[in-house]
């Protein structure tokens, strides 16, 4: 049986004495699409940070397939593309130069990765201006674009989706669900339904900082989540 390629295990943490994410325990199976939602505060983002290592957690453990995130940083970072809910993007490359750098940085490859990702994101006709030039989607999409560079089995996108117009959205949507049939996993994050409902295969609702209901996308029923996603008291 194959690693999960996400593990949660009671992760836990706290600002002061507020709990932000409460005992969260979860798992994200390879070839399949988790979409995390909650209301503002219910611990999303802070979920994220942890797992790409950015943030300790104060108790608990993340490992991305089977490797500890904060016992072994360099070997977890490796199997990961990440998008952070703001991407920072160096805006004198191009996209090409921009995507030819990362690809340098993680070992090298060959250039028709570069030029996959640019093609599947739809940056190809672009990919020779400089990023200053981009508009907000062109540059979430370079963001998604960096993330797949050398199809690692993990992608985590904080909020990536969200702000993308609606050709760029299937389009994106498209390239990812490409690398979750090759067998990647992916977990994101939006506060928009039904961004989740169409491009996710499981649904994972947070409040107070652990999983409210964790459920099947194809058997959601919206009005039911109604309680769950107003903030708490």
């Amino acid at each position: 049986m194959s690693k999960p390629a996400i593990q949660l295990h009671h992760l836990r943490k706290t600002f002061g004495r507020r709990y932000v994410v409460d005992g969260l325990d979860l798992t994200v199976a390879p070839g399949t699409i988790v979409g995390l939602l909650g209301h503002n505060g219910a611990g999303k983002s802070t979920t994220m940070r942890m797992i790409v290592g950015l943030l300790p957690p104060s108790e608990g453990r993340v490992e991305i397939c089977g490797i500890d995130v904060f016992a072994r940083p360099l070997e977890a970072r490796r199997q990961f593309g990440a998008v952070p809910e703001e991407p920072a993007l160096y805006g004198w490359l191009t996209a090409r130069e921009h995507l030819e750098f990362v690809m340098q940085v993680r070992g090298g490859a060959g250039r028709d990765q570069v030029d996959e990702a640019l093609d599947l994101t739809g940056l190809a006709e672009d990919a020779d201006r400089p990023i200053r030039e981009y508009s907000q989607g062109m540059r979430r999409k370079t963001a998604i674009a960096v993330a797949m560079i050398g199809r690692p089995p993990v992608l985590i996108l904080d909020e990536a989706l969200n702000g993308l117009d609606p050709p760029s959205a299937i389009r994106v949507e498209a390239a990812l669900r490409r690398r979750v049939d090759d067998g990647a996993a992916i977990l994101f994050s939006s506060h928009v339904l039904e961004s989740i409902l169409r491009f996710g295969d499981r649904l994972v609702v947070m409040k107070r900082g652990a999983v409210a209901t964790d459920t099947p996308t194809a058997s959601v029923d919206p009005a039911s989540l109604v309680g769950l996603l107003e903030p708490s008291a």
